[in-house]
């Protein structure tokens, strides 16, 4: 399998995913022709994306995921809850190309088997998506204020984590924010902060040469330098080195990350 984040931020988020006999995008959070510019940036066309999976309703998840539908007849899939709060904003969908999972259960699309995991998060039903393929295993976790002993126990194992560094606290709390904004983010039900990430990786790394991909980095209240040092400063004091028990980056904001390979083809 192979990953790449092709946009991750507040401004808009999309994932490529790939294994042996599928090539499919985890949310479309721009527009359908930007979304074809970030694809073609890495050498993949729009036209063979075998299926779109959403974790949840949000703008900045689905902004492009009606029209790629339709432009290309590509098959959507989501939770029912998601699909009811979306189904206004990503406009009409062929039947065929709706199709429904259930939250916390695993099922199968072509060549791979999902996890579709509960995430805490202020929308209907979102999701983390953990995708395996044999031996391999990609965890994809982002938009969720806490990470339970459930979810790490799900994502532990993983080859590949991207998991969201949304913000870091003092940033956001002496930011421009509005207090309700920043409670919100603050949260159980808000964003992953730094320092909530670089202690769920230390309850879930093994030094095995993980790759750990940081996403959905807030544009005001976080920086790349900063979200990286902390956890990579972190990581070593436990014992981790970032140079050769994992790798550690961050994924770009509007451009398409460098696509981490498993094997398998």
């Amino acid at each position: 399998m192979r990953i790449c984040s092709l946009s991750s931020g507040s401004k808009g988020n999309s994932i490529f995913v790939q294994s042996n006999k599928s090539k499919i995008l985890v949310d479309c959070g721009h527009s359908g022709k930007m979304i074809e510019l970030l694809l073609n940036s890495i050498g993949e066309k729009m036209s063979e994306i075998d299926a779109i999976f959403v974790t949840h309703e949000h703008s900045d998840h689905i902004k492009g995921v009606g029209v790629l539908s339709r432009r290309y007849d590509i098959p959507i899939i989501a939770n029912e809850k998601t699909w009811i709060a979306m189904k206004r904003s990503i406009g009409e969908i062929a039947p065929k190309n709706i199709l429904v999972f259930k939250t916390n259960t695993f099922f199968t699309y072509r060549d791979m088997d999902i996890h579709a995991i509960s995430t805490f998060h202020d929308a209907q039903d979102p999701v983390a998506f953990i995708f395996y393929q044999k031996n391999q295993k990609i965890s994809i976790l982002t938009d969720t204020g806490i990470v339970s002993d459930n979810m790490k126990d799900a994502i532990r194992g993983s080859n590949i984590y991207l998991i969201e560094a949304n913000h870091d606290i003092e940033m956001l709390k002496n930011g421009s924010y509005s207090p309700s904004l920043k409670r919100r983010i603050l949260s159980d039900y808000g964003h992953l902060s730094n320092d909530l990430t670089k202690h769920t990786l230390e309850e879930i790394l093994q030094g095995n040469g993980e790759a750990v991909i940081l996403g959905h980095l807030s544009e005001e209240n976080n920086l790349d330098y900063l979200a990286f040092s902390d956890v990579q400063n972190h990581l070593e004091d436990i014992g981790l080195d970032t140079n050769k028990d994992i790798s550690l980056r961050v994924a770009p904001k509007l451009k398409a990350d460098i696509i981490t390979y498993l094997g398998g083809f």
